[in-house]
């Protein structure tokens, strides 16, 4: 004997099957791999090592509707704009450190693909605001997202590239 489910029945299947494709999209759309060969938003900057002025800055809206995941590597986390990063660096280096560090009055998050392919990412650094520090930098092309922790709400931010320390 075959039983057809009820109309209840029929409505929670019909609402449990909804939940679970509205989990598996928004899954879907916030975990995005951030996508390192996208057009830079606020466009690509060549230096090299001992490069004036420093800092080098960028003002810029933080954050976009893709998290992080923690995939990526240690700290990365926050809300970025996943389908380009926000600044792509173009570096030839020297002897001094490279710092990326951003100045926010929302807590921001840095998330970084380097000439060595990994991601490298922080928050909270300095207060709330991430700092990212290369001792022995490679020349090559960084990838720069600033995200906003905990929210996917655009917050506005500074980005600061330098060999200075820019917590002193």
């Amino acid at each position: 004997m075959i039983r057809y489910p009820d109309a209840f029945t029929s409505a929670r299947l019909g609402a449990a099957a909804l939940c679970c494709t509205l989990t598996l999209a928004t899954t879907h759309t916030q975990a995005q791999q951030p996508d390192w060969s996208g057009d830079p938003s606020y466009g690509s900057v060549h230096l090299q090592a001992g490069f004036t002025p420093d800092p080098w800055t960028q003002n810029l809206q933080a954050g976009g509707s893709n998290q992080v995941s923690a995939k990526l590597g240690p700290n990365c986390t926050g809300y970025i704009m996943a389908s380009a990063p926000d600044v792509d660096l173009h570096y030839t280096a020297g002897s001094m450190p490279l710092y990326f560090a951003v100045q926010s009055a929302s807590d921001t998050t840095l998330v970084i693909n380097a000439p060595d392919g990994r991601w490298y990412c922080n928050d909270d650094f300095n207060g709330l605001d991430p700092v990212v520090m290369f001792q022995h930098p490679a020349s090559g092309m960084y990838n720069v997202w600033v995200g906003v922790h905990g929210s996917p709400q655009m917050q506005s931010a500074t980005l600061k590239i330098t060999e200075l320390n820019p917590t002193r």
